[in-house]
């Protein structure tokens, strides 16, 4: 049994399915949109008009007790797990969890379900599995 720390995006409608299959299959799972049975973070708890920051909002914001909290949660939960699944598509949050947890020596395997653009830099990683199958077999 693993201990997962997935890493994707809040825009991926795949994630919430890939951590239900990986529990199923006894698993111990992270999810940051549920972390320990609360909302994961989001930059709208700070200011619904997040989107509209310049550098300096965005420079203030991350040291906001919010932003901290959501970070220590992920950042402690990349500390527990032993393995990261990073589910694609994904953006550049997922892609810094996923090369921190390889720096520090951790089995980091890429979930691309289906054809995306190559990316010459995932020969860092353990693996890229594209099938469920594929996945529970690489976790064992």
């Amino acid at each position: 049994m693993a201990k997962i720390y997935v890493a994707s995006s809040w825009r991926n409608k795949y994630q919430p399915e890939v951590v239900r299959f990986l529990r199923e299959n006894k698993h111990e799972v992270y999810d940051f949109r549920n972390p320990h049975g609360n909302t994961g973070f989001s930059w709208s708890e700070i200011d619904p008009n997040w989107k509209d920051w310049g550098i300096d909002e965005y420079k203030e914001a991350i040291k906001h007790p919010i932003a901290e909290a959501g970070f220590n949660s992920d950042f402690n939960a990349m500390k527990w797990a032993d393995t990261c699944v990073l589910v694609l598509p994904c953006g550049r949050s997922a892609h810094t969890e996923a090369g921190w947890m390889k720096g520090v020596g951790k089995k980091v395997l890429v979930y691309q379900i289906w054809a995306e653009e190559p990316e010459l830099m995932y020969k860092i990683y353990d693996d890229i599995i594209t099938t469920g199958k594929e996945l529970l077999a690489s976790l064992d």
